[in-house]
């Protein structure tokens, strides 16, 4: 156990946890064929690509105003329609009426993200439905893999996330060494999801759920979703999980969903369970065809990040009115009782991951009595606890386990309540 807590983050690697809530965005030539699904036997043609008012800091700004950090834009979906004039493809944007073949999405995205201070990460189907040499000439196609990231990642600037999806990938063999090397040598600061040579990884599901506990240090990576074959690492590595999950029902946009649209709670549910389970979110909205998010979705998104606000934004007290005792315990006192209902701790993961366990503990309202309310097993990067309302006059925070002595570099105390409180 103590050989796994040695592994340490990389600089970057907090940096994309520190980014905790981003926005995932599908969008391509299937967004304008309705019903479409992954691996869909239909042959789409680039003249139907026609985003007339294509609008990227619609899309960000949006974000931006829901306290996302970050966003990543599908470049390249299974289907092989890249979102940029490739040169090595027929089968993108220069091929299709919009801004007369001349466009480029990936472009506006990019230059978007700038604009509000937004971290731009491109994902990219390793998978490629469009290139029949994908399993005829495994040379020839990772020459295309190669040539294709090269032009994503010389053409447009920083790039903070290259997000690869397994799905249609189970089974086949790239040259991850030249792959990776290439990626490395152009964007050495560039974070990788999941395959080939990892900073983070897929937490394992589509619904937004990270697990008790979700360590950050793994010897594996869930694949994709069409198996539960693990990829082994051939050692333990330092992989924080990142959940994603659908605004609706679907990736991409459709028509025939809206009734699918998640609510404010199931939303503020899945953030309690991957980014109050130390775990980032990215959340998925497909821009429609127009080239906008769909109205009612950005209203439900602003809605969403309000409730984040309303959640965690006001605390009553933190680190800095706290005392540490005995190395391992913080303990806050007030005269004034005070309502308790949610608790976030932040352990300090620079030298690594210590906490195997913790417990909370209130000193009552009538009796100051201590009784112990919540006992977990995993801090990380953020534990966010919800408890049942109770009145305080004190809150202790004890590090019950850990296998060197652990550092909180945060810690904080709210009242949530129902929303509906003092008129609201």
């Amino acid at each position: 156990m103590n050989l796994v807590q040695k592994l340490t983050p990389t600089a970057r690697q907090l940096a994309y946890q520190n980014w905790e809530f981003g926005l995932f965005l599908h969008f391509g030539l299937r967004t304008f064929y309705e019903g479409y699904v992954d691996f869909d036997e239909r042959r789409m043609d680039p003249a139907a690509f026609n985003p007339a008012q294509l609008d990227c800091e619609q899309w960000i700004r949006t974000a931006k105003e829901a306290g996302m950090n970050y966003a990543v834009l599908t470049a390249k979906h299974h289907d092989g329609f890249s979102n940029w004039p490739s040169r090595f493809s027929q089968f993108s944007v220069a091929a299709s009426p919009w801004k007369e073949g001349k466009g480029d999405v990936i472009r506006e995205f990019v230059e978007a993200c700038r604009k509000y201070d937004v971290k731009p990460g491109l994902y990219y189907s390793p998978f490629d439905g469009s290139a029949d040499f994908y399993t005829q000439d495994a040379k020839a196609y990772d020459d295309y893999f190669v040539n294709q990231i090269t032009e994503l990642l010389s053409t447009y600037g920083d790039i903070d996330i290259l997000w690869f999806d397994g799905c249609g990938s189970e089974g086949h063999s790239y040259d991850w060494n030249r792959i990776i090397g290439e990626i490395r040598r152009l964007q050495p600061q560039i974070l990788i999801f999941n395959m080939g040579d990892p900073d983070f990884r897929w937490v394992g599901n589509e619904d937004g759920i990270a697990p008790v506990p979700c360590w950050n240090v793994v010897d594996a990576t869930e694949f994709s979703i069409l198996t539960e074959k693990k990829e082994q690492l051939g050692d333990r590595l330092w992989l924080p999980a990142e959940c994603d999950v659908q605004m609706r029902g679907n990736w991409f946009y459709s028509d025939s969903d809206e009734h699918t649209l998640k609510s404010v709670e199931e939303l503020m549910g899945i953030y309690l369970h991957s980014v109050g389970r130390g775990a980032n979110l990215l959340l998925n909205i497909g821009p429609d065809r127009n080239g906008l998010l769909p109205e009612k979705d950005v209203e439900r998104l602003l809605d969403f990040g309000a409730e984040i606000r309303r959640h965690v934004g006001s605390p009553f007290a933190t680190l800095a009115q706290c005392d540490r005792r005995d190395h391992h315990t913080w303990v806050y006192e007030t005269e004034q009782a005070q309502m308790l209902d949610l608790v976030v701790l932040e352990e300090d993961l620079t030298e690594g991951e210590h906490v195997r366990s913790f417990k909370i503990s209130i000193i009552t309202q009538k009796s100051r009595r201590p009784v112990t309310i919540y006992e977990g097993q995993h801090i990380g990067h953020k534990a966010i606890v919800r408890v049942p309302a109770i009145k305080v006059r004190g809150i202790l925070v004890e590090i019950t386990e850990s296998d060197q002595e652990a550092n909180l570099l945060g810690l904080s105390f709210h009242h949530v309540g129902n929303g509906n409180e003092n008129g609201r």
